[in-house]
């Protein structure tokens, strides 16, 4: 799963939080094909883990801003 960051920053919360789960399962899922020897592109780890960075970084500003405005 690979995603920009200006693609992530035209979703909203909610289509954020679905890629961040789905991001995570596919993330198990690579985790445990290395653990049974089926995973060969081990790059594939790597890009998971980055892009679940991105959307909990993008999300986390969201949930920030959302917070600074309710304070106004």
């Amino acid at each position: 799963m690979k995603i920009k960051t200006s693609e992530i920053r035209t979703l909203s919360v909610g289509e954020i939080q679905k890629h961040l789960n789905d991001a995570r399962e596919e993330l198990m899922r690579l985790r445990f094909r290395l653990a049974t020897g089926e995973l060969t592109d081990h790059t594939q780890i790597r890009f998971t883990r980055r892009s679940i960075a991105r959307l909990e970084t993008i999300l986390n500003e969201r949930m920030q801003v959302e917070e600074m405005e309710g304070e106004k």
